[in-house]
């Protein structure tokens, strides 16, 4: 009975047509359809969509809608551009965390809306406005209704754009609360698999445009959830940074970055401290030549200080894929390795395990999120094929171990999963990841998916488990 009460709550609130993101980075872009106008791609941060190409068409005349390009002027300079999204899903879970005291076994809904407004006042001035609403079914389970799936109403993004465009490229200035996303969110994601999209930050961002390269630095104090409360800076916590990207080759794509983050208190190992992190990286990623092989590499080395202790750590990450585009289904196959650092003592005055920042760990190492990028080493594979478009079936299956045995097992939020023991096995377990995803169209997308993770020698020396089931189904439109 309440297994129907949910699913019947998750159809009725989206009026059984709404419309999901994939559970990867690809999520940034859904299937278009034949237009009267080459229209943008809806992107993961909306604040990056431009329907200033609307200008001058008559209001209705595309299948956009009314609502992308409103003008404010007889010239059309001045417009405001309205857009949304809503979302549902419902999840259900079979030993959640491994088993131990409490539910462990539970199916709860969760719904997200957005809605966003974009005041564009001439070439030079922008305010864009985003409101969401996240919420959730009562989820039995540890943590039970956690930050993650529930902020009642609150604003998601409000900032103030100055533009200053020149004749091969322009600069902007903002001001504000504004989500952040670089490179294949590795390290920085808003987190749009999350219910809440729990990463937003209020401060200053600038970005320099100059021919195929971009360069954002950035000074704000990370957002904290309050389920129900308005959301407020008062983390602690200081994020800034440089961010470069570009292509230096027709079918490349690269990313090198320093990023800073200053927090009052962490723990590490089991060593509590200020932390005063460093982290400086670079990816390059893309085609090889006509081989028809693509790869992804990114690299990237910490130091600071936590405590007294000082940090060095780093993170590797990997993809190697092949298309079969001559076959029917354009089957595709793809390897890769993860390697983040662990801590060997810590008591040695060093802190070596890697801090994942604010990361879109779902895409990278299993849908469960039972592991994070901080003292892991992931052999993964994947296949995907599209046997009838546009629909997607895929596989994915991961082999984890931990980097240092003295170290712990952390999960996708950089929480302790099981503690660091050296006298038990490096070898977490493996995971597989089923997903099918439907992109009904341009605005609706349904995916589906059902993941299951066989616990390794560690996790069975730390303690008696059982596999983790892990199943969903979503729906999501955007408009």
């Amino acid at each position: 009975m309440k297994l129907l009460k949910i699913v019947t709550f998750c159809f009725l609130v989206t009026g059984g047509s709404l419309a999901l993101a994939s559970p990867e980075t690809r999520e940034t872009s859904q299937t278009d359809e034949k237009e009267p106008l080459k229209l943008p791609s809806f992107h993961n941060t909306r604040y990056e969509e431009d329907w200033s190409l609307l200008r001058g068409t008559s209001p209705g005349s595309s299948t956009a809608g009314p609502l992308k390009f409103i003008p404010l002027n007889q010239s059309g300079s001045v417009y405001l551009s309205l857009g949304g999204q809503g979302r549902t899903r419902f999840e259900g879970w079979n030993d959640f965390g491994f088993g131990g005291s409490g539910s462990r076994s539970d199916g709860f809904g969760l719904l997200r809306l957005r809605v966003h407004g974009d005041l564009v006042l001439g070439p030079y001035f922008r305010v864009f406005v985003e409101g969401k609403s996240a919420l959730s079914t009562n989820r039995d389970l540890p943590g039970g209704l956690r930050t993650l799936d529930v902020d009642n109403a609150d604003l998601q993004n409000v900032f103030v754009d100055l533009r200053i465009p020149f004749e091969k490229g322009s600069a902007t200035l903002r001001f504000g609360r504004q989500e952040l996303q670089f490179g294949r969110q590795r390290l920085i994601s808003p987190l749009n698999w999350s219910n809440t999209r729990p990463r937003m930050f209020d401060g200053f961002r600038g970005s320099l445009k100059l021919g195929g390269w971009r360069l954002d630095g950035f000074h704000t104090k990370f957002v904290r959830v309050r389920k129900y409360a308005f959301n407020r800076n008062n983390s602690g916590t200081e994020f800034s940074g440089l961010y470069l990207t570009g292509r230096p080759g027709n079918k490349l794509a690269a990313d090198v970055y320093w990023i800073h983050l200053d927090r009052e208190r962490s723990v590490w190992n089991g060593v509590s401290g200020q932390e005063d992190r460093h982290t400086v990286g670079t990816r390059l990623g893309g085609a090889l030549a006509e081989t028809g092989l693509t790869f992804d590499v990114e690299g990237a080395f910490q130091f600071g200080d936590h405590g007294t202790r000082d940090i060095q750590a780093f993170m590797f990450a990997s993809e190697l894929g092949y298309s079969f585009t001559q076959a029917p289904g354009v089957p595709r196959v793809q390897l890769g390795f993860d390697w983040a650092s662990g801590d060997e003592d810590s008591s040695d005055g060093e802190a070596n395990t890697f801090n994942q920042l604010f990361p879109l760990g779902h895409a990278f190492l299993g849908f469960i999120d039972i592991v994070g990028r901080q003292n892991i080493m992931d052999l993964s594979g994947r296949f995907s094929i599209s046997p009838r478009r546009p629909f997607t079936v895929r596989l994915d299956g991961h082999f984890f171990w931990r980097a240092d045995p003295n170290d712990a097992l952390y999960n996708a939020g950089g929480g302790v999963v099981l503690p660091g023991n050296p006298l038990l096995s490096r070898r977490v377990g493996s995971e597989v990841d089923f997903t099918f995803q439907y992109p009904i169209n341009r605005h609706v997308v349904f995916t589906s998916g059902y993941s299951h993770f066989f616990p390794g020698a560690f996790v069975e020396e730390s303690k008696s488990a059982k596999g983790i089931d892990f199943g969903y189904v979503m729906v999501q439109y955007t408009f």
